[in-house]
């Protein structure tokens, strides 16, 4: 798929994050892949894959990630791309890492103490 009229190209390591400000109304077409996209205030989770569109429908910060070696062309009038973070774990990783952290006894949970209403 060529990314033709597109203002830029991605080409995402897995794992490797995209954090875009005042991205309303740019359009994200995944050429390869599979990505993931979450936007400040909303509730949704969108993925897309190879084939996929999705025209960016709310202000505030939109964060893109690669789930896999991914490509993206992006169409993009008034964007900030704020920061453009190299692969680590990925989503997954990083969950299996925060969840070894607290079943492992790596970060001790709270302790409460329950104290009576007077």
């Amino acid at each position: 798929m060529a990314c033709d009229g597109y203002t830029r190209i991605w080409d995402l390591a897995p794992g490797e994050l995209v954090q875009l400000d005042g991205a309303r109304g740019t359009t994200l077409r995944v050429t390869r892949g599979t990505l993931w996209v979450t936007l400040e205030d909303d509730l949704r989770d969108i993925v897309l894959s190879a084939g996929d569109t999705f025209t960016v429908d709310r202000g505030g910060l939109t964060i893109v990630e690669a789930q896999g070696q991914t490509s993206v062309c992006v169409l993009a009038r008034h964007v900030t791309e704020l920061r453009r973070r190299p692969a680590t774990l990925g989503l997954a990783g990083r969950f299996a890492a925060w969840f070894a952290r607290v079943a492992g006894g790596g970060a001790r949970p709270a302790v409460y103490r329950a104290v009576p209403y007077l």
